[in-house]
């Protein structure tokens, strides 16, 4: 027993030697906990997406669709957008023929047009426009969730004065006066009330219908009766701006985002062999040849390249023999992209093994970073659901412009002069990454 103790005791000896693993042992699951939390609204007032740009253009001049903007502004999930600015930087109303460049071009994904036949003279309902980009499923979901729900709860008036409207084209307005009043002295007389009022909130459109709308639905159903007879007077169109002709639209949504992660971690699993190399010679023996440092760093990083676009199209093209992803209709566009993404995975994870002193640490970290950059960056959750100082940490992970990337090829089919700003991110992160990593492996002793 005692042999058994003193072995243990060693064990617990060279771990706490390697305080960086130590650390990111137990730092790892929570971060992870952290992340996840936040996704679900976990220690927050509030849950759900926050933030999502959405388009609104009014071209009615009806009260009531004021109202529904002012509703839409009101709802912490969105932020709508009214204005366009003029390259000469002057702002005026956004119109509708703004709208679809401006999805194409990523600026926002929603747009919502109230037309001026928001209110019908021969036909009974309301009428609205959608028009998205639904590039991210679950985001598209929830974003019409809640614009029906803003439309049904927030502006059932609308629904009343259609009412109005169609009535006094039947009846003109001394036979409608005279018929609201009849039903307003009824109503008084049954429930109560101030005939006078009662008539006034008729003529308004005001019928009750808040209550009709907000009513709750019975368990186990669908959808409320409310919200059924509601969505029959509602009539919304609905447009596809981008990626209408996707043939395997799921498969094209997620296939690039965990591409990306598993790339992740191969290529960051790869770049730790450095430690490996150093511990069994392969270093020494290597630099005793006419060949520099800088000549061994750079075969490891076209290596990590030219391993992560073979990694990435095997990927790509499994997705295409088993779920339908077109990646021969946009073969070149792709493989500029997988070659920039292998590039900023293999630049990062040398310049985790630059920043660490032993490949536990450097696994330990890299789990760490890929995981959050994969939660926090759309592989695994909208980015929208995050909270809005998380949206804006996405911009800077590498997860987040590889997902961009591929769904501008596969999703979009842009072109490769509009993939240039993508790219060129791809790049900058890949040029920092690997000036930090030389300097570090320069000053280090790991080739020592």
């Amino acid at each position: 027993m005692r042999i058994i103790l003193t072995l243990l005791g060693k064990d617990f000896a060279n771990l706490r030697r390697n305080r960086s693993a130590l650390v990111l042992s137990f730092m790892v699951p929570m971060v992870i906990i952290y992340v996840v939390g936040l996704v679900f609204g976990l220690g927050r007032s509030d849950s759900g997406p926050s933030g999502i740009p959405l388009a609104v253009v009014n071209q009615s001049d009806n009260p009531a669709a004021q109202k529904l903007v002012a509703a839409l502004q009101a709802e912490k999930s969105f932020h709508v957008i009214t204005e366009f600015v003029n390259p000469d930087r002057t702002i005026r109303p956004l119109t509708e023929t703004d709208l679809r460049p401006l999805i194409r071009d990523r600026r926002f994904s929603y747009a919502l047009v109230i037309p001026p036949d928001v209110l019908s003279e021969t036909q009974l309902g309301l009428h609205l426009k959608i028009l998205s980009d639904p590039r991210n499923d679950i985001e598209s979901q929830t974003v019409n969730g809640l614009l029906q729900k803003t439309i049904f709860t927030h502006v059932p008036d609308l629904l009343g004065q259609s009412l109005q409207a169609r009535a006094k084209k039947f009846l003109g307005n001394p036979k409608l006066s005279e018929f609201n009043g009849s039903i307003a002295t009824a109503v008084a007389k049954a429930f109560g009330g101030d005939p006078a009022k009662i008539k006034a909130d008729i003529e308004q459109g005001n019928f009750g219908l808040e209550e009709l709308a907000a009513s709750p639905a019975k368990p186990g159903a669908a959808s409320s009766t409310g919200g059924d007879i509601l969505s029959k007077l509602v009539k919304i169109d609905t447009e596809q701006v981008v990626g209408k002709d996707v043939k395997s639209p799921t498969a094209t949504r997620i296939v690039g985002g965990y591409a990306v992660m598993f790339l992740l971690f191969a290529l960051s699993n790869s770049s730790a062999a450095f430690f490996s190399e150093k511990n069994s010679g392969v270093f020494q023996r290597v630099l005793s040849a006419p060949v520099s440092r800088a000549q061994l760093l750079w075969s490891r990083f076209f290596y990590g390249i030219l391993f992560g676009l073979i990694q990435l199209l095997a990927l790509f093209f499994a997705g295409h023999l088993l779920y339908g992803v077109d990646v021969f209709g946009h073969f070149g566009n792709l493989l500029v992209v997988c070659a920039c993404v292998a590039a900023a995975c293999t630049s990062f994870g040398m310049l985790l093994s630059a920043l660490t002193r032993s490949p536990e640490a450097a696994a330990s970290l890299a789990t760490l970073l890929v995981i959050t950059m994969s939660a926090c960056g759309g592989a695994w959750f909208p980015v929208s659901f995050m909270p809005e100082f998380m949206q804006h940490i996405a911009r800077f992970t590498i997860v987040y412009w590889a997902i961009d990337g591929f769904g501008g090829v596969l999703w979009a089919g842009n072109s490769f002069g509009q993939m240039l700003p993508t790219l060129g991110i791809l790049l900058s992160i890949t040029a920092v990454a690997m000036t930090i990593a030389v300097w570090r492996f320069n000053r280090s002793r790991i080739f020592d």
